[in-house]
């Protein structure tokens, strides 16, 4: 078994409130019965997905959180599982948090989202003394405002922060958050440069690299895919380049072999939410790098546990082991 691996970043909780329509401005509308609450963000689920990927793996949560209703739901839902240590998390101020109202008639949901603690995480908050893991992912770029920040020297505060895990022997992975900006080309690329494993999403990496990966009727471009890919190695990630989409997962291993591998076909119904199907499949890839397996069977680990996550409404629920996971593999491709 290895040192384990560290998932840094956001933490957030999501508190859903199912509405009857939808009001115009100064307006009122009625909040129906069923308000939930859910984790989320790059540190819950990619970190509880491994969690139960592997019970037996070391894992180590790094971040901020609040000190709050919110964080105390973040920590509990950590604390679940024995095998995460939760140490390196500061608890201080207001939870990240994100208000989801869901619009019954419409099925329309709008998100109004507040950074919180998470806006104030900094490589100050990290003792790279008692960070001992193989792999440290962080996620997500664009949403980490303080480490979003322009460095001098590296391009971002969040270039250095890589940097310094690099040079500590610690393997880096980072996921971006997708958004319709120009931030890609001015934050993604720095980080990469110091980045072992990469796994994003089609619009990610085609609004990192400058090439499209979805056509006007949203069609997946696969032609360009391998052209992606080869950018992002050519940006400096070092190990494996995934890209992950609706229609499978796809990837450049450390020695530059492409590797497909098609989604699976889902039974009418089985899909019961989509949040958090990108983080399973991240916590697939990771869990197979850790496990020290090629990049083809990281992949279809994977593709996989995004599927299993599909299953469940919320982002973690339906992650399974990974022997159950590779059965899932080995029924529905």
């Amino acid at each position: 078994m290895g040192k384990g691996i560290c998932v840094a970043g956001n933490m957030v909780v999501d508190i859903l409130y199912p509405t009857i329509g939808w009001p115009k401005q100064g307006q009122l509308v009625h909040i129906q019965d069923g308000i939930s609450r859910a984790t989320g963000g790059a540190v819950c689920n990619v970190i509880i997905d491994l969690a139960k990927l592997d019970p037996e793996m070391k894992l180590y949560a790094l971040g901020r959180n609040g000190k709050d209703a919110e964080g105390d739901l973040v920590m509990e839902r950590m604390h679940a599982h024995p095998n995460i240590d939760t140490q390196n998390v500061i608890c201080d101020g207001i939870s990240a948090f994100t208000l989801v109202l869901s619009d019954l008639v419409s099925k329309e949901r709008t998100f109004f989202t507040y950074l919180g603690a998470n806006g104030r995480f900094t490589e100050d908050d990290i003792d790279w003394d008692k960070l001992d893991c193989d792999i440290l992912h962080i996620g997500y770029i664009l949403l980490l405002n303080a480490l979003d920040q322009p460095d001098e020297e590296f391009g971002s505060k969040m270039a250095r922060l890589l940097y310094h895990a690099q040079q500590r022997g610690i393997k880096t992975s980072i996921d971006v958050v997708s958004e319709a900006s120009d931030r890609f080309s001015k934050l993604v690329p720095p980080a990469m440069k110091y980045t072992d494993y990469c796994i994003i999403n089609e619009i990610e990496a085609g609004q990192t690299t400058g090439i499209p990966l979805r056509d006007d009727a949203d069609r997946l471009i696969r032609e360009n895919i391998p052209a992606v890919l080869r950018r992002m190695k050519e940006m400096g990630v070092s190990t494996w380049a995934v890209i992950h989409s609706p229609e499978g997962g796809f990837g450049l291993d450390e020695n530059d072999n492409y590797i497909e591998r098609e989604s699976l076909h889902l039974p009418e119904g089985y899909i019961k939410g989509s949040v958090g199907a990108g983080d399973a499949f991240c916590a697939g890839v990771l869990c197979g790098a850790e496990h020290g397996q090629c990049l083809g069977d990281a992949i279809e680990l994977g593709i996989a546990s995004a599927a299993a996550s599909l299953s469940e409404a919320n982002a973690t629920d339906g992650v399974r082991s990974i022997e159950e996971t590779r059965k899932l593999y080995r029924e529905l491709r």
